[in-house]
């Protein structure tokens, strides 16, 4: 009778601690990310709901710092990272060409829309990023159209445009914009006073101080603004600066499927849904864009209206790009 009570104590004993070692024995999975806390925050609580067994940690720094970061890591023999999700598309040129990415067609993909040209899986878009116009409504009162409306005299000495060699969102659309109207728009620009500030936030910020009257402005950043009461609005000229922002899981990560977990859900309508209430355009047309940012254009009409990039060239000419915009805008 005791030797019974005693196995069956024994067996209880295993039983729980089965059950304590399976409570805790979460993957973990980590996520280099340029996006906004607020966003990541929300994915996170979302995701974990959804998948209980993985604890997911975000490390949250600019694009440029996180490919240092990964640089090192590579170098000592190891990528932390088990996902990389940033705005800055010919990084991941560069990661794929390195090697270093796992080709995964994410479940969803035929309810997506892929801005990429020459896709094979190893790197997928998650938002469209836009960039417009923004100016001061107190002090600007007739709405500008077009990218030339900013050689106007209602512009002069007051636009502002982010550092390229701060903000790789910056250095996307100064490249883009040289490509598609040529150095001389930004001549002109210069010409009729336009500045070269810091980082994409704060030509927003000073624009809505009224510091500056109009800057070249990142969609979620102006939208935040305007939905706190300041006085901004957001346009957008009829060729668009889009850029997506990829996500991509490393071949040598060892939590390769909680890695296609994420990169699944941040896909799918529930993630995708999070992602718009930021003020950015999901990847998916069967989202709805809050009305708060009426200001957006749908999925469909950014990509018909975006400017052609070519991300190979892009990456090839980066150092010569910053530097000739430099110089332009210290004249």
């Amino acid at each position: 009778m005791r030797s019974t009570k005693l196995l069956s104590l024994c067996s209880t004993a295993i039983l729980l601690g089965g059950l304590s070692f399976g409570a805790f024995a979460q993957q973990k999975l980590y996520v280099y990310t340029s996006m906004k806390e607020s966003m990541v925050g929300g994915l996170k609580t979302a995701f974990m709901k959804k998948h209980p067994d993985i604890k997911i940690d975000f490390q949250s720094a600019g694009a440029g710092k996180l490919m240092a970061k990964i640089a090192a890591e590579r170098q000592s023999g190891k990528i932390l990272a088990d996902v990389l999700w940033t705005s800055e598309v010919p990084d991941f040129y560069q990661l794929k060409a390195n090697g270093l990415l796992l080709p995964y067609i994410p479940a969803e993909i035929k309810a997506l829309t892929n801005p990429l040209p020459d896709y094979d899986g190893s790197f997928t878009a998650v938002r469209l990023g836009t960039l417009g116009i923004a100016y001061n409504t107190r002090h600007v009162k007739e709405a500008p159209k077009t990218w030339d409306d900013l050689k106007k005299p209602a512009f002069k000495g007051a636009f502002g445009i982010a550092n390229p060699a701060l903000s790789g969102t910056a250095y996307m659309s100064v490249a883009v914009l040289s490509k598609t109207f040529g150095w001389e728009f930004f001549e002109a620009l210069r010409a009729n006073g336009a500045k070269m500030g810091k980082g994409s936030g704060q030509v927003v910020d000073d624009t809505a101080s009224g510091d500056l009257l109009g800057s070249l402005a990142v969609d979620y950043i102006t939208l935040d603004k305007v939905d706190k009461g300041a006085t901004l609005n957001l346009v957008y000229p009829p060729e668009m600066l889009v850029i997506p922002s990829p996500a991509a899981i490393f071949k040598d990560s060892p939590n390769i499927d909680a890695a296609k977990k994420f990169v699944d859900f941040i896909l799918s309508k529930e993630g995708q849904s999070i992602i718009v209430e930021d003020g950015t355009l999901p990847v998916r047309t069967d989202v709805k864009i809050p009305e708060r940012f009426k200001q957006l254009p749908s999925v469909e009409d950014a990509m018909k209206r975006a400017m052609k990039i070519d991300y190979q060239a892009i990456m090839a000419e980066k150092e010569g790009t910053i530097k000739k915009f430099t110089d332009i805008m210290q004249k």
